[in-house]
């Protein structure tokens, strides 16, 4: 079992950056693929980026690509999984949540294993 805590995100002007951090107990961290899912009000919860359990390979929900730049990377020395966000927008309000995947990488919030509690983004016009 894993334990996720997600920190960094907060109220940014649009144009602005953020960069949450997921922080996961345990000592099989590096043998999970982690994501992270974003949830604005009235909405379902949605895929943002994921990385495998090596950080060799990341993936990207297309409403994100191109939109603003964003990178996931990870650092299994210190069991903690990092979204980038750049020129953020206020569509880009939500609350963020950090996602381990035993199963291999999924964009299907039902097939995560373990979840964050989440952090709200907020961004301002």
């Amino acid at each position: 079992q894993v334990q996720l805590v997600e920190s960094g995100g907060g109220l940014v002007q649009a144009g602005g950056s953020l960069r949450l951090s997921c922080a996961a107990s345990g000592r099989t961290f590096s043998s999970y693929d982690m994501g992270w899912f974003r949830q604005a009000p009235g909405k379902g919860r949605e895929f943002v980026a994921a990385i495998t359990w090596s950080g060799g390979r990341t993936y990207y929900a297309d409403s994100v690509k191109g939109r603003f730049v964003i990178s996931i990377s990870r650092d299994n020395a210190k069991n903690t999984v990092y979204l980038q966000m750049n020129s953020l927008k206020p569509e880009d309000t939500a609350v963020y949540y950090c996602a381990a995947e035993l199963g291999g990488v999924t964009v299907v919030p039902a097939r995560v294993d373990y979840w964050g509690q989440g952090t709200q983004v907020t961004v301002s016009s």
